[in-house]
């Protein structure tokens, strides 16, 4: 792929979102109680410093909520399932980290399908969701959906019209048939600009480290953004739902977009703190016979660090 060099007035930009990329590493090495001391000192902006820092305790204090509903979930045996839509770039994949980052895997689980096989395209369209779907006590987090139907097979001609038709009456029935099962769905659309589209792709061109996150596919639908604003608007109007309402998320500011899902996800849910026994932890069984062995040296990886 060639590397283009961007304008110079992007590059403060495309450094905004390596900045923030980088951000995900140390989420999961810090708290709330050392985040000033792993931010400070480093000579950025007060400005910036302080914006990060704000990010960093809103976001712990809401995954802190999302361990409260993982094991209200589990305690009730509700069952949910949380759909992400949106264009390439747009951000579901990082809500999504997020989300599901301090949570039981167990418990929270995330579905990223690709294509279908020759063997799923001849089954019914949902078949291969349904398998996916939660038992009691479980969270389903989808990184897209069945929703590609009406989005990236429609936009790129992998479907008829009638294909599209025939999903259009299907799938408000389909969800209803869950609802009634006692699947709570919450459906989430993230809407980004074209110039954010456009910076965000530029970003992963001169990022080898996210390089892999584009496809052919991913370049195609930059060129057909058009066509995937139609589709949407025709998805959004005829799936709003009652039983399953969509839910648009302002995700140009990845960070605020992060924070104001997860919040909005949390108010879905009537949860509440379960009560967890006071934990002791055992007296270790020591045994006058017991003898470790050594490893050998051939078994041992390299210190090299």
């Amino acid at each position: 792929m060639p590397k283009t060099s961007p304008p110079r007035e992007l590059w403060k930009d495309i450094r905004r979102d390596l900045i923030d990329s980088y951000d995900e590493e140390l989420e999961m090495e810090i708290d709330d109680r050392v985040a000033e001391d792993v931010l400070g000192g480093d000579g950025q902006a007060d400005a910036e410093r302080a914006s990060r820092l704000s990010y960093f305790k809103a976001l712990f204090e809401l995954q802190g909520e999302l361990v409260k509903l993982q094991d209200w979930v589990a305690a009730t045996r509700h069952k949910v399932v949380i759909l992400f839509e949106g264009r390439d770039a747009a951000g579901k994949g990082g809500v999504i980290k997020r989300i599901t980052q301090r949570l039981n895997p167990r418990v929270c689980r995330v579905v990223a399908l690709p294509a279908p096989n020759d063997r799923e395209r001849t089954q019914w369209y949902f078949q291969r969701y349904v398998a996916h779907l939660p038992a009691a006590g479980e969270m389903v987090l989808f990184d897209r959906s069945w929703y590609n139907r009406a989005g990236v097979e429609r936009v790129m001609g992998f479907c008829t019209e009638d294909d599209v038709e025939e999903f259009f009456r299907s799938v408000p029935e389909f969800e209803r048939m869950l609802a009634r099962s006692g699947i709570q769905l919450v459906k989430y659309w993230f809407s980004i600009t074209d110039d954010e589209q456009h910076l965000r792709f530029l970003g992963r061109i001169h990022d080898h480290l996210k390089q892999w996150k584009l496809s052919p596919m991913d370049l195609e639908s930059r060129r057909r953004w058009e066509g995937y604003t139609k589709a949407k608007e025709d998805m959004l109007e005829r799936t709003h739902i009652a039983e399953a309402p969509w839910w648009v998320v302002q995700a140009v500011d990845k960070k605020r977009a992060r924070l104001n899902c997860i919040a909005h996800l949390l108010k879905q849910f009537d949860y509440h703190e379960v009560e967890r026994p006071p934990i002791e932890l055992p007296q270790r069984e020591r045994h006058a016979d017991y003898t470790r062995q050594p490893v050998p040296d051939s078994m041992l990886v390299p210190e090299l660090y």
